[in-house]
């Protein structure tokens, strides 16, 4: 069985420059959250760093204190066997009940037995309904 929930995702909108994730990053640290997935996309201008952490909502109020700006958003979180063709088998269900991925990122220690999957789209009730049952 897999473990797939709905979990909030912290969205922070900044100006792309260097340093930015070494700031936010130092934020959360200073505060004991740990970060337990994270994403970027830079696009020049500006750049969102996708977050997942052992704290939301303490870790959305002091990014806010710091003055950035902060969006949440339901994503799915799943914690999957880390072995070949795992998540491929994922991605083929989801596919079979016309489930759409709209973003997705994912982490795994090389050598480690589990992998976090972050993923997101129009349909998050129905993925981790049907994801649940695998």
């Amino acid at each position: 069985m897999i473990d797939a929930r709905l979990q909030q995702e912290i969205v922070v909108h900044a100006d792309d420059r260097v340093g930015v994730f070494a700031d936010v990053s130092r934020i959360l640290s200073d505060m004991g959250i740990n970060l337990v997935s994270v994403s970027i996309r830079a696009n020049g201008e500006s750049a969102d760093v996708h977050l997942v952490t052992s704290s939301q909502s303490y870790a959305s109020r002091a990014l806010r204190d710091a003055g950035y700006e902060v969006v949440e958003r339901d994503v799915v979180v799943l914690k999957i066997p880390h072995h070949p063709g795992f998540l491929c088998r994922i991605s083929e269900a989801l596919a079979r009940k016309e489930i759409t991925i709209d973003e997705l990122y994912a982490t795994a220690a090389e050598d480690g037995p589990t992998a976090i999957v972050v993923l997101t789209g129009p349909q998050n009730s129905r993925a981790i309904h049907l994801l649940r049952g695998h």
